[in-house]
Formats: C-alpha cells, structure tokens, sequence
C-alpha cells in the first residue's frame, strides 16, 4: 500500500510538472499581423516608402529609426508606450519587437502588442523575430541605429 501510494504521489508530480511546462502562452497576434524582417529592412532602405513607426521592447540593442521604451514586462515601460502612442495616427503603421529570446519565451512582445490592439491601431505589426534580435535580423545585415 506504501509503494502504490508513493507511486501515485511521483506520478501526480510528474503529471503536474510535465503539463506546467509545456503550456504555450497564448499570442494576441495573427501570422497577418507579423512583418518579416525582409520586408521592414527593404522599407528601411527605400526612402520612398512611407517609414513606420518602430517601437524597441526590449533590453536589445536598436533597430535603425526604432524608438527604444525598453522591456515591455515593466509597467513603467508599458505606460510610455502608451503615451507615445495616444498622439499617434491610429492608421499608421506600427512595428513593434523585442528580440531578447524565441516568441514563445519573451515576456515583452505579449502586453505591447496587446496594448497595440486594445488602443484600435489597424496596422499594427510585431516583427517576426523567432529566434532573437541577432539571428532574425543583426545576421542579415539589417539595418541597425549607430
């Protein structure tokens, strides 16, 4: 009765454990909604096209023109992205990233582009940066801010 009920208590651990760490946040963007870096770094390099604005997330280093507000996971942080973007044509484009870690790790991306969505902005867009700022988009020779 020992052994069954010591079994039955690592099983329920293990159970525990196991579905704790595979849950998968959930992701307030559609894949319409991500711009590939491709497609950003060409809107960088064309001084034709009409420049979007780009907001840095996160602790990483900056994307040429973005503006850094820094780690969207402190409030702080959150409510100057807000602040910057309640003057903002809510049909301009807007890019925001991070690039600190994979999507499914990065606790900066979720409540900045949440905040994007519940402020009505049509064309809002997180750069698709799977990896991090420096495989996705530094390995590419993207443009970069001095």
């Amino acid at each position: 009765m020992k052994i069954r009920k010591c079994f039955m208590v690592l099983m329920g651990g293990l159970f525990f454990a196991i579905t704790g760490y595979s849950q998968t946040q959930t992701v307030p963007w559609t894949t319409a909604q991500l711009m590939e870096p491709e497609l950003l770094s060409a809107i960088l390099n064309d001084s034709t096209t009409a420049q979007p604005l780009i907001i840095n997330m996160g602790p990483v280093n900056s994307i040429k023109g973005s503006i850094k507000i820094g780690p969207a996971k402190e409030k702080e942080n959150l409510d100057e992205l807000k602040k910057l973007l309640l003057n903002q044509d809510r049909k301009k484009t807007v890019v925001i990233y991070c690039g600190c870690c994979p999507f499914k790790d990065c606790p900066n991306i979720r409540p900045a582009f949440s905040l994007l969505k519940q402020m009505n902005f049509e064309n809002g867009k997180l750069l698709d940066l799977p990896h991090n700022l420096k495989v996705d988009w530094i390995n590419h020779d993207y443009p970069m801010s001095n």
